[in-house]
């Protein structure tokens, strides 16, 4: 397992994160995710342990709390060092406990929704607190003042961003700066080799401020798995039929799963490694969210750590999954290859 090093701190966290959206589903949209108990969460919080994982991811609206719940008894369990292990958790919707007040960035949603997040995952601070979405009733700037305490109080060490734009980020980048509050160090969004869209605007900021990324749903909600493709019979009760999200381009996405099931062949894994791996070899990305049921899965996943993705193979796979070039973007390219001629043979970045 390889660690990499988190946005702009001196905070190392491991390349693979164990997601926990499986823990807890009795019902709804939680249950056709996962519906995990303790026992099992426990063996798959264990197994990551042993692999080298030192990053877990939850929310609390997650199985309306009950993922948290989880999350913190496992780790009081297996008696995990606190020190060992780098616990994310996120704030937005509504838990189980609802008022007119109990959704959105507002100070006192913030407040109110740390003090349960800690109850539950019984910690007594967060290493990573992240906004799980944008709340268009709520000034960025009365969000990122209620996180900053946070910080200053020593209830969480590090802040991050989930699903916003790429506006929306610089916005708050620059907010945090000019009022020396504690900034976003990491970003969490959706990203597949068949769901490239975050590298119009989002990747080439995060490059610049030196912002993390963390991808969620890597396979593309189970899509990328191998289990599905053109002529693929799908099994009944598969996630992606009961549950199908994120939205995906099926044409070009099976257009990736052939190209990475000829590599996955000819290299003997399993296509959900070739997907894993390339995510891996993007230099954006800081950790991938894996999400399992089994531990089996979870193995088959960890082993895309140990694959190297040769350059004909990230050539094939970039020509396959490519997204169309839309304004600014071919504009851009057009009037800055001779400046960006002139860099190259300089020797510059």
């Amino acid at each position: 397992m390889r660690y990499r090093k988190f946005g702009h701190t001196g905070l190392f966290v491991s390349e693979l994160c164990l997601g926990t959206m499986t823990f807890g589903g009795e019902g709804g949209i939680w249950g056709q995710i996962g519906n995990l108990q303790q026992a099992e969460a426990d063996r798959l919080v264990g197994r990551c342990l042993e692999a080298g994982i030192n990053f877990i991811d939850t929310a609390d609206v997650y199985s309306d709390g009950r993922a948290e719940i989880i999350t913190g008894r496992a780790l009081k369990n297996l008696k995990v060092p606190r020190e060992n292990v780098v616990i994310a958790t996120k704030v937005l919707g509504e838990t189980a406990t609802k008022s007119v007040n109990s959704r959105g960035l507002s100070r006192f949603h913030i407040m109110e929704a740390v003090k349960a997040s800690l109850q539950r995952l019984q910690l007594e601070h967060i290493d990573l607190y992240q906004i799980h979405g944008f709340d268009p009733a709520t000034p960025i700037e009365e969000a990122l003042r209620a996180l900053d305490n946070l910080v200053q109080q020593g209830l969480v060490r590090y802040l991050g961003v989930s699903n916003w734009a790429a506006w929306q980020v610089m916005k708050a980048l620059g907010i945090s700066e000019r009022l020396g509050l504690a900034r976003f160090e990491s970003l969490q969004a959706y990203y597949t080799i068949a769901g490239r869209d975050l590298e119009r605007e989002l990747v080439p900021l995060l490059l610049s401020e030196g912002v993390g990324l963390l991808v969620w749903s890597p396979l593309a909600g189970g899509l990328l798995s191998g289990k599905y493709g053109r002529d693929v019979k799908t099994e009944a009760g598969s996630r992606r039929i009961v549950f199908d999200f994120p939205p995906v381009n099926l044409e070009r996405a099976y257009d990736c799963i052939d190209a990475m099931r000829n590599i996955a062949q000819s290299r003997s894994v399993s296509v959900a490694q070739i997907a894993l791996a390339w995510l891996l070899h993007q230099k954006a990305v800081t950790s991938v969210i894996i999400g399992a049921r089994r531990v089996e899965q979870l193995d088959d996943n960890i082993g895309a750590t140990s694959l190297k993705l040769g350059a004909e193979e990230l050539a094939l796979l970039d020509k396959v999954s490519m997204l169309p070039t839309e304004y600014p973007g071919w504009m851009l390219g057009f009037q800055g290859q001779t400046r960006a001629k002139q860099l190259a043979e300089s020797g510059g970045a």
